[in-house]
């Protein structure tokens, strides 16, 4: 199938590693111009490297911490200079380490929204008007299966999560209008390296292993370039009549 993604410009959030790699490989692969993003100067070289043989003149990096939105703003006009317009803003972003426990301080709650939460909306506030300008735009959160069942996940991270989720709901129905299409995934448990689930299995193969067969009815880790797949659909014109939704992609785990 034919995306239709060749030529289009596509932002991606934190895409060094993990998850946002594999997104911005699928869409490079669709014919995408990309813009790779991450504070690890070093990683997002790496990733660069890795990703654009053959196609050089497609991809584009930016360093920073998109927390800020001066930063926000900075790569924003970097990328307009470069190709004139954004068409698909992928905003990953997000860190799942907290405290556990009900025992939390403001700080344990602040620090967990800021980045699961804050920093899609700054994205969205910077990136959202040329969208509104130009009458088209797709935006896509990363959010997590943490966000809609309850999986022992700290408090503040599922609560955040839940919070994006819900933004992304109501923020596709005030920009339809503006021909703007507004989606969440929410992946379950994605195995890469230097990953959360990489550092688990290191430690306790059998135990990580067992509750993935008990939990997850394919009987598997899902992949980055698995939810880099499912972005790509999304954010192409075969889902035109697509938005407001969220697509878990979890290997069956949640059950609601």
């Amino acid at each position: 199938m034919d995306l239709k993604l060749a030529g289009k410009t596509v932002f991606v959030a934190g895409s060094s590693r993990g998850i946002g790699k594999g997104i911005a490989r699928v869409f490079l692969d669709e014919g995408a111009n990309v813009v790779l993003t991450g504070r690890d100067l070093e990683a997002l070289r790496n990733t660069c490297t890795a990703l654009s043989p053959g196609r050089e003149d497609r991809v584009a990096t930016f360093a920073g911490d998109l927390s800020s939105t001066q930063v926000i703003q900075d790569a924003h006009r970097q990328v307009i200079a470069r190709w004139g317009g954004v068409e698909v803003l992928v905003c990953n972003v997000g860190n799942g380490t907290g405290r556990s426990g009900f025992h939390l301080t403001a700080t344990d709650w602040g620090s967990i929204f800021e980045v699961n939460l804050w920093t899609s909306i700054r994205l969205v506030e910077v990136f959202l008007p040329a969208m509104v300008e130009a009458r088209r735009g797709t935006i896509l959160f990363i959010s997590s299966i943490a966000g809609l069942e309850s999986f022992g996940a700290p408090l503040p991270y599922s609560a955040a999560k839940a919070a994006l989720e819900k933004y992304s709901k109501d923020l596709a129905r005030q920009v339809a209008s503006h021909g703007i299409r507004v989606n969440t995934i929410a992946p379950g448990n994605v195995l890469f390296p230097e990953g959360a689930w990489q550092r688990k299995l290191d430690g306790d193969p059998a135990a990580v292993m067992s509750m993935i067969t008990r939990e997850v009815p394919l009987d598997r880790f899902g992949e980055p370039e698995e939810i880099g797949a499912a972005a790509a659909f999304l954010a192409s014109d075969r889902a035109s009549f697509i938005t407001g939704a969220c697509l878990v992609a979890d290997g069956g785990q949640t059950r609601a």
